[in-house]
């Protein structure tokens, strides 16, 4: 189990939307986490806006603003999305126990998606661009 589970949902959410979560918690998997919360409760719309806001605050707290990437970001929501459309599950340690590719070959989905490479791309970085190869739904 990775460190961010020593935190509720909620207050992991609050102290990433405050830019107080320690950065040593903020995984992959627990990037992965913050989509599942905002997803579950507020719909994928306000999920973008929400954790693009908070996630350029929290790098810019930490100064590390090179880190940020728009397109991955959106991406990443939005195959969380995916996943979740998959069935019902209660919680994100459920729902990623299932779901381990997210995990596991996560560059692998994205490049499904993308016949480019948006990790190094400076254009992806800056705003999110639509997959060129596969939609995400």
């Amino acid at each position: 189990m990775e460190p961010h589970f020593i935190l509720t949902d909620k207050e992991f959410e609050e102290q990433f939307a405050g830019s107080s979560l320690d950065p040593t918690l903020f995984s992959h998997e627990a990037h992965l986490r913050l989509a599942w919360i905002h997803l579950s409760k507020y719909g994928e719309k306000k999920a973008v806006e929400n954790i693009t806001e908070q996630l350029q605050n929290f790098v810019r707290h930490l100064g590390v603003t090179d880190k940020y990437n728009e397109t991955l970001t959106v991406s990443a929501i939005k195959a969380v999305k995916h996943f979740i459309q998959k069935g019902s599950i209660a919680s994100f340690y459920e729902f990623i126990t299932i779901h381990q590719r997210l995990k596991t070959d996560f560059k692998n989905i994205i490049e499904q998606h993308y016949s480019f490479d948006i990790f190094d791309s400076t254009t992806a970085k800056e705003k999110y661009l639509k997959p060129d190869l596969l939609e995400f739904t």
